[in-house]
């Protein structure tokens, strides 16, 4: 983690640490790195949206970049956007699935990828040298607005086509999803229910796509007898699902699913998810063609590993999924259109759930103060590699430690002071036992560090 971009971007509360001068800073940093260009801004529905997107697009202006102000737009229109209008990078003003007091900054490359660790912390040294490009008042960047809606849709609509016509009920979460998503869906021939989808920026429900977060959208989706429910974070960048019978479809059964859909769609190759995903998708994909590879938590991470090995899908058991195929940006949007085909094609979720093996899954946030993330992460790497009896390792976010029947990944938060851990197994008992020795491990090691 960098000083100021985590795993997801910069994310803090608003006029804490993110100020409307850190702002300014990213958009005078991203011109000078970027030097000339246009550079496409958006924001989420957060009240302090405007404030921060009009002076992360002053600081851009001031460069000598032009700006394409596409205003309220999810996080997968930015990306959409940046390809349509051949820009060289994106911003989007948003803090995904937090609480409506933070908000957050999240810069796209040219091809729809988030900026790397390694581009964000050459803007984070731009910002504390205070060297930005100054353009002289003739060669002060020239700002438009844009509205890519509609394009969006037809293009999702030229990749996506149903047969049928399905009742959908859609949450957005008062968020950015609210002006696309509901809209996509009724474009396809759905009949759609909105809830949720007036963008204001004060949110009725917790923005994170859970069993819980969504019991308003699974009790529409049985009294109205819909199809599917299909719900968002604050700017659409993920998607949650609930079943025909009014259940909240768990994540890593969805990712199992709608991995199968792709490699049934788009043909046989790789899938990439992260070190958190459990064990059900390699064995629900490996009969299909799928071969699964894992990497960092974080959509760069799997876009980055798309990217480089051509996969057919990448997504994490976030409900945060990318479709090569489509833009290499998350896109909890189009993601929802991708499901309607699945349906369409395949039959009901409650149905097709029923092939995903089931396994028991765990998981635990421990409070862990930022500082002491690193040395803790280093006694927790000791103690686990003795404590458990493991066959295999994975150390590239966290340490993730497997044997035939069970896996504990123990990870520090990149958004928030706390540590996680998660972990599978095939049996409630043996889930339980190991999470009661993890937790144990992590509280130690946090007040040893």
């Amino acid at each position: 983690m960098g000083k100021y971009f985590g795993t997801s971007g910069i994310r803090e509360i608003v006029n804490e640490k993110l100020t409307p001068e850190l702002a300014l800073n990213v958009g005078r940093a991203l011109g000078t790195y970027l030097d000339g260009g246009t550079v496409v801004v958006g924001k989420d529905t957060r009240t302090s949206g405007e404030m921060l997107k009009k002076a992360v697009i002053s600081g851009l202006l001031s460069a000598g970049v032009d700006v394409i102000n596409i205003g309220l737009a999810p996080t997968p229109l930015t990306g959409f956007a940046i390809k349509l209008y051949g820009a060289d990078a994106g911003v989007t003003i948003t803090a995904s699935h937090n609480p409506p007091e933070y908000n957050g900054i999240k810069v796209w490359q040219a091809n729809g990828m988030a900026y790397t660790p390694e581009m964000e912390a050459e803007l984070e040294t731009i910002i504390d040298s205070g060297s930005f490009r100054k353009a002289s008042w003739n060669e002060i960047g020239a700002l438009r607005t844009a509205d890519p809606k509609e394009e969006y849709i037809k293009a999702a609509l030229d990749m996506v086509e149903l047969k049928g016509s399905y009742t959908v009920v859609i949450d957005s979460g008062n968020g950015a999803g609210s002006i696309l998503s509901p809209y996509l869906q009724r474009e396809l021939g759905n009949k759609v229910i909105s809830l949720n989808s007036h963008p204001s920026g004060f949110f009725v429900r917790e923005l994170e796509p859970n069993a819980k977060s969504l019991a308003m959208l699974a009790k529409t989706v049985k009294v109205m007898k819909a199809d599917i429910g299909i719900a968002h974070d604050g700017d659409a960048d993920r998607i949650g699902v609930v079943d025909d019978q009014g259940n909240f479809v768990e994540y890593e059964v969805m990712l199992s699913l709608i991995s199968g859909y792709t490699l049934r769609k788009f043909g046989k190759g790789k899938i990439v998810t992260t070190v958190d995903a459990g064990f059900a998708l390699d064995d629900y994909v490996r009969p299909l063609g799928g071969e699964v590879l894992r990497t960092r938590v974080g959509d760069v991470a799997v876009a980055d590993e798309l990217a480089k090995h051509g996969g057919i899908f990448g997504g994490e058991p976030s409900g945060t999924w990318i479709i090569p195929q489509w833009n290499l940006t998350p896109d909890g949007i189009f993601a929802g259109a991708l499901v309607l085909e699945m349906i369409d094609r395949l039959g009901p979720i409650s149905e097709l759930a029923k092939d995903v093996p089931r396994y028991v899954t765990l998981r635990a946030k421990i409070p862990c103060p930022n500082e002491k993330k690193a040395k803790a992460m280093g006694i927790i790497v000791r103690e686990a590699l003795n404590s458990f009896d493991y066959e295999r390792i994975i150390d590239i976010d966290g340490v993730r430690i497997e044997n035939g029947d069970w896996w504990i990944l123990f990870r520090p938060s990149g958004t928030e002071p706390i540590m996680r851990i998660t972990l599978e197994a095939h049996t409630e008992e043996k889930a339980r036992a190991l999470m009661e020795k993890a937790k144990g491990l992590v509280k130690d090691a946090i007040a040893r560090a």
